[in-house]
Formats: structure tokens, sequence, C-alpha cells
């Protein structure tokens, strides 16, 4: 069986949801990231990332500068309600020749945490890959001592593949490298699941779920 690589890499396009629309990151997005970044308890969430938290504008505009130099793909993730940037994403390990893609660099401020707006950003990414681009792979890793990734990948729907042991240094400490991974014959049913759990039914007028994602009922 001859298998097809998917069409390319992510474009540098807007990606519309209900709760957060995708831009490619710039300047522009700086200030709002840096506000998030800032509040009480946002620089530690900085934690397991490769960067420090900035302590000015312009540290966030030149990493913006940085990373849209690379060879990644950053976006800014704006609440639609406020028009405002509560974090980022990046599309990582791009390889379309393989059919494989990571979410990387994930920084999901405070006001967007454990919200809709930080599942239907991972559930925009996905989609993206696999319906839209066809990718076979979507990919997520963290450091291991990261827990709260951890759990968050497994409540997403990756399936933990294994740890890559002293795979890095960071911040000058070991990293040891946890897998996780979705692949297309998963998403139709994960799809799925993700749109039962985002729309408006599923949340009560405070705002709180009924349901919790994975839940058939």
């Amino acid at each position: 069986m001859t298998l097809s690589p998917a069409k390319s890499a992510p474009d540098r396009i807007v990606l519309e949801g209900r709760y957060v629309r995708l831009e490619p990151i710039e300047r522009k997005h700086a200030a709002d990231i840096l506000a998030v970044s800032t509040m009480p308890g946002g620089a530690e969430r900085y934690r397991w990332l490769f960067s420090h938290a900035p302590a000015m504008l312009a540290d966030v505009e030149a990493r913006i500068d940085q990373s849209n130099a690379g060879p990644d793909r950053y976006v800014a993730v704006v609440d639609i309600r406020t028009g405002r940037a509560v974090g980022q994403q990046g599309w990582m390990r791009i390889r379309p020749e393989h059919g494989s893609i990571e979410i990387g660099g994930v920084y999901w401020g405070l006001p967007m945490a454990r919200t809709p707006l930080a599942t239907e950003a991972l559930y925009l990414f996905a989609r993206h890959a696999f319906d839209d681009l066809g990718y076979r792979r979507f990919e997520w890793k963290c450091n291991n001592r990261n827990e709260p990734s951890k759990a968050a990948a497994t409540r997403f729907g990756f399936k933990y593949e294994g740890v890559f042991r002293q795979d890095m240094i960071v911040k000058g400490e070991n990293r040891d490298t946890a897998w996780f991974a979705m692949i297309d014959a998963e998403w139709p049913a994960l799809r799925a699941e993700y749109e039962r759990w985002l729309s408006p039914e599923n949340f009560g007028a405070d705002g709180v779920q009924k349901t919790k994602l994975g839940a058939r009922g």
C-alpha cells in the first residue's frame, strides 16, 4: 500500500472557532501576551517551557520575531469575546512528507486555562491538521515531570507512547520527554466528541460544563 504525504505545511491563515480565533502571531499581539504573562500566577505557567516569562514588552516582541524567523509556525490564541490574545501555541516538527506534525510551545494564559477556549484551541489545530491538510499523526510532547501537561494530553485524546530519557537540557535541567500522539484513524471519533463537548448545549448559564470531554452520556 502506497501512502500519500500531507498536502503541505500549515499556511499562515486564521482558524476561527466559536470561542477562540487562531491568528499568525505578530508584534500586535505582544502587549496582550505580556499582560497575561505578568498577571498574578502568569509567570508560573512558563515553568516547563523552553523560554522564561517575559518581563517587558520588548521581550515578547523579540520572541515573536525569533519564532517567525524559524521553522515553526506560531499563532496567537485570541478570545473572540474580548478580542484579546490570551495565549499562544505553535506548529512544530512539521513533516508533511511523513504526514506528522506537533503542537508545541503552548502557553495558555490563566484567562483561558481550564475553559472551552483551551479545548477549542487544541481542536482547531487537530481539525486543520487532519481534515484540511491530511496529516496522519498529531503529536504532543512535554517534560515527563510536567504532570498537568500529561493529564491534559490524555484528556484531549492523545495516547501515551513512552519517554525519551535524558532527551534535552532545558534551563539547565535534564528533561525526560514524554511522547503522546493521536492518529488519523482515531480522529473521526475524537472530532465528534470535541464537537459535542464544545457545543453551547454542554454548558450551563454559569458557563460550567455539564459533561466532561470523553463522556458518552
